[in-house]
């Protein structure tokens, strides 16, 4: 473990390199929220596939895919390096389109809302909410973890240090503050990441040999339920993550949007492979005694300056996501409520982010919290996807929302053989990812928003999609007339 007073330097040190450069960002025009919250075309291929990296992964990384490593193998650690890059494929070929339908749009909210309306609207702005605090105190109980562990610094330093750090920045420059910072941030990242494997592999001999003699590289029954699960719940709730909506906008054209989303999928991928495996070599050589904090027992026989590094690239990793979710959050309600001004929406970043520092403070663990945000974004993701679709209908849609959660019950009734059973694996008391409920929730929801829709669509021609944007645009006007 680092010395306190070290570790503390360089939690302040980091953390004042990263505020400087988010204050440098060009701030916006006073009164201009759009600018504020989405830089509307401004970003190119590059930036863009840094943000997605760096705003994807947060300090989670060093705790998740080693533990499931530890656990079940390489399986679900392959699940989850898929399931995180899964998002940015996904927005690589629908933002285009949805881009081009509504130019003047802010997020999926925009097109729920006016496809369905205001109670479908409302649903997708609920689980966007819910998934993105949750994320956030996630991160702060990481981070506050991490550097107690390592360092031997208070959480109740190192939380409020992280959130003071990432308010000023992003109240102040909005997305653009974010998109600057995560640029820095998604190189060190790498560096360090990579940089620490391969210091921890060639300290270890044999280490390949060493992780197949453990069996870990061998795949069964369990551990591909685990990855086929996170792949679908991570990959569901991460398209209710306003902050990566608001990128799809930033980018400057589709070809800019694609090529980031792909870049940033591509480089996600081995990110996480590393951090899994450093956790199974931990286990490998049998230095693990809880699986979740594997890839720090492994840091534990690396030089100071080793640790020093895994500190500060928990840091990194922590702001990287939390300033991407301070201004997507705030970004969220500013497009349910257009007449608030930058003002608000500044005030807004702060006020938000007290009950998330709150949970970080006092949790040892959000888990559970996230799988039921998982569970509710599968519930409406095809949905809220299919207002792409030109005979979706409003019926159709709240019909599949309903059927989304009975079908999530249902399944894993029928799995478990009881409603006990199945509200057991719908509420995941022991924080323990099932496949069921994510299968129920997804096909029941899609089949019965196509039926139901087929069945109330209008026998002559279909919705014309083309006059969204004008919609869209209707209802902020509407929003910023005078009272």
């Amino acid at each position: 473990m680092l010395d306190p007073l070290v570790s503390s330097v360089l939690l302040v040190a980091t953390l004042v390199v990263f505020t400087v450069i988010g204050l440098r960002a060009r701030r916006p025009e006073p009164g201009d929220v759009a600018s504020f919250t989405l830089a509307r075309g401004t970003q190119g291929a590059g930036t863009l596939g840094l943000s997605f990296l760096a705003s994807g992964l947060g300090a989670w990384i060093l705790f998740a895919p080693a533990e499931l490593g530890v656990l079940l193998g390489i399986g679900p650690v392959i699940g989850y390096a898929l399931a995180a890059a899964g998002p940015f494929l996904i927005f690589a070929f629908v933002g285009p389109r949805l881009r081009r339908l509504l130019p003047s749009g802010h997020g999926l909210g925009d097109l729920v809302r006016v496809r369905f309306g205001r109670t479908a609207s409302i649903a997708v702005t609920v689980v966007s909410l819910l998934y993105m605090g949750v994320f956030v105190a996630a991160e702060l109980v990481a981070i506050g973890g991490l550097v107690e562990l390592l360092g031997g610094v208070d959480r109740r330093i190192t939380v409020p240090a992280v959130v003071a750090a990432t308010l000023l920045y992003t109240a102040t420059g909005g997305l653009r503050a974010s998109l600057r910072t995560d640029r820095w941030q998604a190189w060190l990242v790498v560096v360090l990441l990579v940089g620490g494997a391969i210091v921890a592999v060639t300290r270890i001999d044999a280490p390949v040999a060493a992780v197949r003699d453990a069996g870990l590289l061998q795949i069964d029954g369990a551990a591909w339920q685990s990855a086929a699960t996170l792949i679908l719940a991570v990959t569901a709730a991460n398209m209710f993550h306003h902050g990566y909506w608001q990128r799809v906008w930033a980018a400057s054209d589709d070809a800019a949007l694609r090529r980031g989303a792909l870049v940033g999928a591509a480089a996600t991928v081995p990110l996480m492979l590393i951090a899994g495996l450093l956790g199974m070599l931990a286990a490998a050589i049998g230095i693990v005694e809880v699986p979740a904090l594997s890839l720090f027992a492994l840091a534990g026989t690396l030089p100071t300056v080793a640790i020093a590094g895994v500190l500060v690239l928990g840091i990194a990793l922590v702001t990287s996501s939390v300033d991407t979710l301070e201004n997507g959050l705030a970004a969220l309600l500013v497009a349910e409520r257009p007449s608030w001004s930058l003002s608000t929406a500044r005030i807004l970043t702060v006020v938000i982010m007290v009950p998330a520092m709150i949970v970080g403070l006092i949790a040892e663990s959000v888990l559970q919290l996230f799988l039921i945000a998982d569970l509710l974004a599968a519930v409406l993701l095809i949905p809220a996807l299919l207002g792409l679709w030109r005979r979706a209908t409003t019926p159709g849609v709240l019909a599949g929302i309903v059927a989304g959660i009975v079908g999530a019950v249902g399944v894993s009734a029928a799995v478990t053989g009881s409603l006990a059973g199945a509200w057991e694996a719908v509420t995941f008391p022991d924080a323990i990812p099932t496949l069921p409920p994510f299968v129920g929730a997804l096909v029941a929801s899609g089949l019965v928003t196509f039926v139901v829709s087929r069945l109330t669509a209008p026998d002559g021609p279909t919705d014309d999609l083309t006059g969204l944007d004008e919609q869209v645009q209707a209802r902020r006007a509407t929003a910023e007339l005078p009272r």
